[in-house]
């Protein structure tokens, strides 16, 4: 199990990564959409792809820190009982929660997906409108690799699940536990 166990820091290392810079995207997605007010209302003008990079921004941020969230276990959570369960019960639900739910729902996002993004590559799709970035394709593929992060996030779970179930650690989120430590 400890071999499992370095893999998992290693997913966990990661999406940390990943999360720590994608999180610069908010800080820049704010002075983008600040900077598209300014030029609007104080000049009376626009740049299509100043107002389209705030969606393509926005989509990444939300898209690639996908598992950074569920590293930190800050995805939304109706929680009627499991902040009071064990450690082993909130390990079994967690473990079949992602089994049951989280994989196929990936899986199910990158086949539904796939043809929509290739078929945006094979067309050369262009930009949203007139002037705008034409960059269709890499925001389109941002579905897939946000299905990515979530499943290699998720097998991160399914071993420290395991790890939990099984006795070998007793964290099963240890990201959340130094965030809220630190």
């Amino acid at each position: 199990m400890r071999p499992l166990l370095a893999v998992a820091d290693g997913i966990d290392a990661v999406s940390r990564l990943i999360g720590r810079g994608v999180k610069w995207l908010a800080v820049l997605l704010v002075l983008v959409q600040f900077t598209v007010v300014v030029i609007r209302y104080a000049f009376g003008s626009s740049f299509i792809m100043m107002q389209e990079s705030v969606v393509y921004i926005h989509a990444s941020l939300f898209m690639l820190a996908i598992g950074y969230v569920y590293l930190l276990d800050a995805h939304v959570r109706v929680d009627f009982f499991y902040g009071r369960w064990s450690e082993k019960k909130k390990a079994w639900t967690d473990l079949l929660g992602v089994i049951i739910t989280v994989l196929p729902f990936c899986w199910l996002l990158v086949w539904s997906s796939w043809g929509y993004v290739s078929m945006s590559f094979r067309l050369g799709e262009g930009p949203m409108a007139v002037g705008g970035l034409p960059l269709l394709p890499w925001l389109k593929s941002l579905i897939i690799i946000m299905a990515g992060l979530l499943a290699m996030q998720s097998a991160s779970v399914i071993i420290r699940a395991a790890g939990v179930i099984t006795g070998t650690t007793d964290v099963l989120f240890p990201a959340r536990q130094a965030v809220s430590e630190g």
